[in-house]
């Protein structure tokens, strides 16, 4: 008998999610008709694909991800993420990965949403949900992927919906993204969420470091000298920012100087001589085996192969 109440009570849940991912689907495809990314709202990106890709490297902003359909993995040092329309993904420090559609089609495009997620709205929330008190001082692994619950989609659905209300929008959005925090919150991903906005413990003086390297990246790494800056010792350092980004100070630094050396490539077509010593390389070959160990192949050889990638989808669409 007791099994019986719990189904019932699970089907209108499971109707609800359903109804939710199929009024997602056709509203991102309404929205973002062709492949591509479109931002209907500040800090909401809708995205299509209707091929898988190969890994993309990027430094993801602090953003929450949902997918409607498809799905999608995350590299991270050595470790992998992958989700689908019933997980989401959040990440919560600004992090240099790889990640590339692994399900989509002309016939079932992968369509996602990601909302940016600003630390000083998640601090509002906090304090407004009484949830500041509880913030932990423990780290956390800055990303993460967790099961997709009815009354969170229910929230971005909402949220997708106004988009197309311009009227609406300016009024509504705000509300329904504070929703979409609080829900957050009181989640699986609650303290990784903390996370951005913690003012004190090891994850503030993570977040501080990891801003450090990024606008610095291409200068020598002191690494005692920050570790000494944020009050802690260089093992403890060491520990806490592998604990938040699964890559050690100096492989972080590494990640980010081969990503901009292949923007800079790509972008503004400098050869790999002079990208690796505008990024911080003294030693040419010394760049190009790092590069080769990151990306595949030689970095010429790789910008080659991006530039031809590009052409023969100009020429499809």
């Amino acid at each position: 008998m007791m099994r019986a109440n719990r189904n019932e009570q699970t089907r209108p849940e499971s109707a609800r999610l359903q109804s939710g991912q199929q009024e997602l689907i056709e509203r991102i495809q309404r929205i973002v008709r062709t492949d591509g990314r479109v931002e209907p709202l500040p800090g909401l990106g809708l995205n299509r694909s209707t091929t898988p890709g190969e890994p993309l490297h990027s430094v993801y902003d602090p953003v929450f991800c949902v997918i409607a359909q498809g799905s999608k993995e995350v590299i991270l040092g050595s470790e992998r993420y992958r989700y689908d329309a019933a997980h989401y993904l959040i990440v919560t420090a600004n992090l240099p990965v790889a990640a590339h559609v692994v399900e989509a089609s002309p016939a079932v495009p992968y369509l996602s949403l990601t909302l940016k997620l600003d630390p000083v709205l998640v601090s509002s929330v906090m304090v407004e949900a009484g949830e500041a008190a509880s913030m932990q001082r423990a780290s956390v692994r800055a990303i993460n992927v967790s099961p997709l619950d009815t009354d969170l989609l229910d929230a971005v659905v909402r949220l997708v919906r106004v988009a197309e209300s311009p009227d609406e929008a300016p009024f509504m959005a705000p509300l329904i993204l504070r929703e979409i925090i609080y829900r957050l919150l009181v989640g699986e991903q609650c303290d990784r969420l903390r996370y951005i906005a913690v003012q004190n413990g090891h994850s503030h003086h993570i977040a501080r470091a990891i801003e450090w390297f990024r606008r610095e990246f291409d200068q020598p790494l002191p690494i005692e000298q920050v570790a000494q800056e944020l009050g802690m010792s260089v093992s403890s350092f060491h520990h806490h920012f592998k604990a938040a980004t699964a890559m050690s100070p100096l492989q972080f630094q590494k990640r980010l100087r081969l990503q901009e050396a292949r923007r800079l490539m790509l972008g503004e077509a400098l050869d790999a001589a002079s990208a690796a010593y505008r990024v911080g390389y003294d030693d040419a070959s010394h760049f190009s085996r790092e590069y080769k160990s990151l990306f595949g192949v030689p970095p010429m050889r790789d910008v080659q192969r991006l530039r031809e990638a590009a052409l023969t989808v100009e020429i499809t669409h």
